[in-house]
């Protein structure tokens, strides 16, 4: 069973509600799931996932949030080589700040940089239109999962 991990970067929660709500739908596409509310470089780097799933909030300005900002410094820092990666991205912020979705857009830019392969298109999910960030999400993960799972064959 191929293993996907989710990765979360979250101020207020919402974005881990969308990774625990995704969660079922991942199983059910058969991957074994694993949510990092904590994530370290090393769980990207040493025996890295199948698929990682990258769950994102904005903070400040542009800025990741606590829980992330080690794992994105650090992958900043020493670029590791993820050429082998495969990886969605799902990106929240507001519209109404020049922000908008800037952690999710950094992140993006840097796994781009170290090699790895984004899977679909990144997802932005703008609080101002959608306050339940799953409304989005959800459908968007149903559409990506078979993308996911042809990526690996």
């Amino acid at each position: 069973m191929p293993s996907m991990r989710i990765f979360v970067a979250t101020v207020y929660g919402g974005a881990l509600d969308v990774a625990e709500l995704s969660q079922p739908l991942c199983e059910q596409a058969g991957f074994q799931v694993n949510i990092l509310e904590e994530p370290e470089l090393e769980d990207l780097v040493n025996a890295p996932p199948d698929i990682a799933l990258f769950c994102i909030s904005t903070t400040g300005s542009g800025d990741f949030p606590g829980n992330f900002m080690r794992f994105a410094d650090n992958m900043a820092n020493q670029l590791p080589d993820l050429s082998h990666q495969r990886y969605g991205l799902i990106a929240m912020g507001d519209s109404s700040y020049d922000t908008f979705c800037g952690a999710g857009r950094k992140l993006d830019n840097v796994l781009q940089k170290c090699g790895a392969q984004r899977i679909g298109e990144r997802l932005e999910i703008d609080a101002s239109r959608t306050p339940m960030a799953d409304d989005e999400a959800l459908p968007w993960i149903e559409s990506w999962l078979p993308i996911a799972r042809e990526s690996l064959q």
